[in-house]
């Protein structure tokens, strides 16, 4: 592990603050790994991307740290005398990563974090549950500092209202901690600002005159020409291309303008109507303005809600691709086996997002956490593919399943493939075995027809050796022009096909199932006839 610095640091001053800028601090983990209810991990990187170092100190006092330093230093002397140790604030880092205790004791096996009272907090607090929230910060600072234990206190400076708990080290969490830093590293270098803002507000739309109609058996007076003039223009400059968070806040402001004009249309046609029947052309423009009103109304809010669906479904699918490149990088250069892990849910992610910032914000959290998870899956599977590689070349043939056996649990898997190999080796083994008792009843074999064919031959020997030469009946001496009887072929032993099998292994230094194998490749019968008739 990286060595541990202590830091003479002075909270506020600038050497503080350059500090806490350019190190990834302890109150900001649960933020980088999207488990904070105050800091979106977005905002956290846009502030590290883009702020100077007074403004990001800044920054996380307002929106990370709670403002309870009155209240902590009322329960530092409480918990002290819990402890019989006094505390002392220091700041530690190991590098990156850096943590600012509340208060270690002098042996700096204990560390304390103090939180300002909050019922709910305190409830689980006294519990002994520690809510996840507060789990990387705690964390971070055993990991960083080093420390036996961390106190977690939750109080408002009273003893009536004070409650602490015991936070052990937890290697996961550490393991959890440092993938989630090395990932957010890799963002922030990589980071491109986004406009955040706040929710936008509708701009203020361009009103239409009042329509004013007087009528005494025909119209006598009324504005109707320039107010169609108006409601044209103005239907004319609604925007339809939506794109940003204003476009979408000011569209659905229009369609609520929309609504309204048509009723207030309704009500001056029936006010028209009550005056007198011969009212054509007056009804006819006003049924015009308000059908072009209504078509307007009604083309926008499907517009808006189908470019709403269109940009989710973009920037979800961007986010399944960055998660789909990144374990495709991985698999690469893994080679022989993949990680299988389940992707994010991105649609739970984007569930209940309505502005496009926070759409952002999940799917980026998701698509971060995500790597995080699949970088510790590829850790997990080199370290058992270095293993694995150990055993020895022969491994292949009996680990063709290895990527269904190599996501087991390490100590699983070593236990599988030990298992097997020595499976692999009694089978083996057992081949090998046998292969020497076919070779020695194959030698038997060639033996024993060798010794049959000589017989023969002892039997045509003369039965008695002493007889003398002179009695020994004398062999006719061939007479010219009498030819000599052709000598007989000399008789073949036959061999098994095992003896075949033996003598080609031997002579060219193959296995017998590899010569046997290559035998029954053969066509003997068409080499006869090649020889046949050659002779």
């Amino acid at each position: 592990m990286t060595e541990r610095i202590v830091h003479n640091l002075v909270q506020g001053t600038p050497e503080w603050e350059e500090f806490r800028l350019h190190h990834f601090g302890a109150s900001e983990a649960a933020a980088m790994l999207g488990l904070s209810t105050k800091v979106k991990r977005n905002e956290l990187l846009h502030m590290k991307h883009t702020g100077t170092p007074k403004e990001f100190n800044d920054w996380v006092q307002e929106h990370i740290l709670d403002h309870g330093h009155e209240v902590e230093a009322l329960a530092r002397p409480l918990v002290e005398l819990d402890l019989g140790e006094d505390l002392y604030p220091m700041v530690f880092s190991r590098g990156q990563l850096s943590a600012s205790c509340d208060g270690v004791t002098m042996d700096e096996r204990t560390a304390w974090e103090h939180k300002q009272w909050n019922a709910e907090l305190a409830a689980s607090v006294g519990n002994g549950v520690l809510p996840e929230e507060h789990q990387p910060q705690c964390q971070q600072v055993l990991m960083v500092s080093g420390a036996d234990e961390l106190i977690f206190t939750v109080s408002d400076g009273t003893e009536k209202n004070k409650v602490s708990m015991t936070v052990l080290p937890d290697e996961a969490w550490f393991d959890r901690i440092r993938a989630g830093w090395a990932q957010f590293e890799k963002d922030l270098a990589a980071y491109e600002p986004r406009d955040i803002r706040e929710a936008p507000k509708a701009e203020a739309i361009m009103s239409l005159p009042t329509l004013a109609v007087q009528i005494r058996g025909e119209v006598v007076a009324s504005n109707l020409p320039g107010f169609k003039a108006a409601a044209e223009k103005f239907i004319a400059s609604i925007k339809t291309d939506l794109q940003t968070d204003e476009d979408f806040a000011n569209a659905a402001a229009t369609v609520t303008f929309c609504e309204k004009a048509e009723k207030e249309l309704e009500v001056a046609k029936n006010a028209a109507i009550g005056q007198t029947a011969s009212i054509d052309e007056l009804m006819r423009t006003l049924d015009h303005i308000r059908t072009q009103l209504r078509d307007k109304r009604l083309a926008l809010d499907k517009l808006v809600t189908k470019r709403k669906t269109e940009i989710k479904d973009e920037i979800v699918a961007d986010g399944r691709k960055a998660y789909a490149d990144h374990v495709a990088a991985l698999n690469s250069e893994l080679g022989v086996v993949k990680i299988d892990i389940a992707p994010p849910d991105f649609i739970t992610a984007a569930k209940n997002k309505r502005t496009l910032t926070s759409l952002h914000e999940a799917i980026d959290t998701a698509v971060a956490n995500g790597k995080i998870a699949a970088d510790a899956a590829a850790r997990e599977l080199r370290a058992k593919l270095d293993w694995y590689r150990q055993q020895g070349d022969q491994l292949g043939f009996w680990f063709r399943d290895l990527q269904q056996l190599i996501q087991k649990p390490i100590d699983d898997f070593k236990l599988a493939v030990n298992a097997r190999i020595e499976e692999g080796k009694r089978i083996e083994a057992a081949k090998e075995e046998q292969r020497k008792t076919d070779e020695a009843a194959a030698a038997q074999r060639a033996a024993a027809q060798a010794a049959v064919a000589s017989q023969p031959q002892a039997a045509a020997a003369p039965a008695n050796d002493t007889t003398p030469a002179a009695a020994a009946p004398r062999t006719a001496e061939p007479q010219p022009g009498t030819a000599r009887a052709a000598a007989a072929p000399r008789r073949i032993p036959r061999p098994t096909a095992a003896d075949v099998v033996h003598v080609l292994a031997e002579h060219y230094g193959a296995t017998h199932a590899q010569t046997a194998a290559l035998l029954v490749t053969l066509d003997f019968q068409a080499e006869l006839s090649r020889l046949e008739a050659a002779a």
